[in-house]
């Protein structure tokens, strides 16, 4: 009888976001999954993040309410939801279990974007040290998931993080000063980044919080 495959443990995924290497599925239907480390890796310098006017103004005019780490399962939801531009999803159920364990753990972060009540928006990612790998994000409004990420931003910058690791170059991220940077490049960074001590800020003091959204777009605060 052939051996039953080893069950990946949150551990394991742990360790091999540690050296580099992600997992998606090639589809929300197929159980398995696939390992990546790609040549090239997406990068979110957290010193070079481009923040609109306009979308600071979204962002600073409470349009959203905005928390974190209060909907794992919304947010993942939401991310894994098809749309007239992506009709299939990389998010299985192993995906969901494992990065759920990832959660409960508190090693798993979201952002999550509400109007009136409702989950329209939002994010997840890993937290390893220093490092922070985001996984996925999805709008359901105009905007939302960008204020998501501007929020994003901002915790990360004030809690000492060094690098977001964005895994792949979209255009919408790339409006946001994303670029990508060879793979040992990237391996090197991120061994620094995770020996550093940070600290997730999941609710952060507000007034700290707008200096820094005022910081990222390079303004004063008055």
């Amino acid at each position: 009888m052939p051996a039953r495959p080893t069950e990946i443990t949150a551990t394991m995924l742990l360790q091999a976001y540690a050296i580099g290497m992600f997992p998606m599925a090639r589809s929300r239907d197929d159980p398995r999954l696939i390992w990546l480390n790609p040549k090239q890796r997406g990068i979110l310098p957290l010193d070079g993040f481009h923040l609109p006017r306009r979308l600071l103004r979204t962002v600073r005019s409470g349009a959203f309410q905005v928390a974190c780490d209060t909907d794992f399962l919304g947010v993942i939801a939401g991310c894994a939801t098809p749309t007239p531009d992506r009709t299939d999803t990389w998010i299985n159920a192993e995906i969901v279990r494992l990065f759920g364990a990832l959660f409960a753990i508190g090693r798993v972060h979201t952002v999550e974007c509400r109007l009136d009540g409702q989950l329209v928006g939002g994010l997840y990612g890993v937290s390893l040290g220093g490092a922070f790998f985001g996984e996925s994000m999805f709008s359901f409004a105009t905007d939302a998931s960008k204020v998501a990420l501007v929020h994003l931003v901002a915790r990360l910058r004030l809690g000492g993080y060094t690098l977001l690791d964005t895994q792949f170059i979209t255009g919408h991220l790339a409006r946001f000063g994303a670029r990508e940077i060879p793979r040992d490049t990237y391996k090197a960074r991120l061994a620094d980044a995770i020996e550093r001590p940070a600290v997730w800020l999941a609710d952060p003091d507000p007034a700290a919080l707008v200096a820094e959204f005022l910081a990222i777009a390079g303004k004063q605060l008055l």
